[in-house]
């Protein structure tokens, strides 16, 4: 898919969702069960992939994670240092590669990765390049939470991801289905790309 095109038309269905109580109320719910369960920030580092303009990253700086952000789209990029210093949180923003997050000297030990959308849009070897940078650059303990939608044909727009795709590109980690992420696609956009999507936990081990 291509992003640069996709946030020069104004089209990111990923970032809209923060309208949307469902969406916000399952990722929220997913970081206080499990992420932040029992512990005091700060959580430690952690790395919002495809960061876009800010949104999710800015969200976990919010709850006390020390993020970095990476992204390809310039644009996106610009808009997430103007929200980041708009909202007043420290969020690290780099223009990086989820494919080279190494050549890119993101950090390394994240405790948390967040992938709102990236993976799913991506080719076979670019996902299985993805999950050895991830691998590279998280800490021993660390959890991918991540976003995919069910995988169908839909031409440029990205073709999902299922549960063993994620695990043939995680080798190492294991891969639990999470459930439904509460995303309400617009009527157009449900009935064209029938999203269907769905969180996945990834843990070491």
């Amino acid at each position: 898919m291509n992003y640069g095109l996709a946030y020069a038309l104004g089209f990111h269905p990923w970032e809209d969702a923060e309208k949307q109580p469902s969406f916000t109320g399952k990722l929220a719910e997913l970081m206080e069960e499990e992420e932040e369960s029992g512990r005091q920030p700060p959580y430690g580092p952690a790395l919002d992939l495809g960061t876009g303009s800010g949104i999710w990253g800015i969200k976990l700086a919010e709850r006390g994670w020390q993020v970095t952000g990476i992204d390809i789209v310039e644009k996106a990029l610009r808009q997430a240092r103007e929200r980041a210093r708009e909202t007043g949180v420290a969020m690290r923003v780099l223009h990086a590669d989820v494919t080279a997050l190494r050549v890119a000297d993101v950090g390394s030990d994240f405790k948390l990765v967040l992938d709102t959308g990236t993976f799913h849009g991506l080719t076979t070897s670019q996902r299985e390049t993805m999950g050895r940078e991830v691998s590279a650059v998280a800490a021993d303990e660390a959890t991918v939470l991540m976003l995919a939608w069910a995988p169908r044909r839909r031409g440029p727009l990205p073709r999902g991801a299922s549960r063993s795709e994620i695990e043939e590109a995680f080798p190492g980690w294991s891969v639990t289905d999470v459930g439904a992420t509460g995303f309400e696609a617009p009527k157009p956009v449900e009935l064209l790309m029938r999203p269907n999507e769905r969180w996945y936990r990834l843990q070491r081990g």
